[in-house]
């Protein structure tokens, strides 16, 4: 949720879900290998995601242009890689919508580590993603490396998104991104405010989501994502009778 703060701020939400696309081609790759799929998707997922912001760059195409084509292609790459292996396997198609008792301890102790490995990042170049994402022209001018800073910041996007598929699943995963930072923004006073409550929303609505799914035995991705959008909808449409 922290990350996906960046990501609306700076209008990145349909980048987010060709990313996450992105994973599908991923997943199936590792499996098609017999390696470890979440690490052979986030390594695929940083390279797509580098693809996209330097065909961007170069070709100087509106930045959903490429996302499109490149969320096409990562998704029909793992269609043709699905087509190769020859066993059906429960568990790759479980990526797409996610499940929750497919996460394993081993699971929970990767996911653990490269999340704090974010959060300790985010600490570090807090400074330099703000002043990027309100004004890259002046960070620019300022010496801050922009370029590379945006490939970092991707890179992070890619591995907070992977480390959550599992859970709400491929196609899910790009509302969790966003959601909870659109939900609090037309409550908030400024960015700190804004991270801090899109943690906290996006917390809370995995812990609700998960109950929820419990009690009526529905697929915890799909539960939470659609508490979140409850919460989203609820929220916009307070806010905006707020203001009057």
């Amino acid at each position: 949720a922290s990350i996906g703060t960046y990501v609306v701020l700076r209008g990145m939400a349909f980048l987010g879900a060709g990313i996450s696309h992105a994973a599908f081609g991923g997943v199936a790759l590792g499996y098609y290998l017999g390696v470890n799929p979440s690490a052979v998707a986030i390594i695929f997922c940083v390279l797509v995601s580098w693809a996209i912001a330097l065909t961007g760059r170069i070709t100087k195409l509106k930045g959903d242009v490429p996302v499109g084509v490149f969320f096409a292609a990562t998704m029909s790459f793992g269609a043709i890689i699905i087509n190769l292996i020859k066993e059906y396997n429960v568990d790759l198609f479980g990526y797409l919508f996610g499940n929750i008792l497919a996460v394993s301890e081993s699971d929970l102790i990767i996911t653990a580590s490269l999340g704090a490995i974010l959060g300790v990042l985010m600490l570090i170049f807090y400074h330099q993603f703000l002043y990027i994402t309100f004004d890259s022209q002046m960070a620019k001018v300022s010496g801050i490396p922009v370029l590379a800073m945006d490939m970092l910041l991707l890179s992070m996007i890619s591995v907070a998104i992977v480390i959550s598929i599992k859970v709400v699943g491929i196609i899910l995963v790009s509302a969790l991104l966003v959601a909870p930072s659109a939900a609090v923004m037309g409550w908030v006073k400024n960015f700190r405010e804004l991270m801090s409550f899109s943690i906290l929303l996006g917390v809370l609505s995995s812990l609700g989501g998960i109950v929820i799914s419990y009690y009526l035995n529905t697929p915890s991705g799909a539960t939470i994502v659609l508490l979140l959008t409850v919460v989203f909808l609820t929220s916009s449409a307070l806010s905006k009778f707020r203001r009057g």
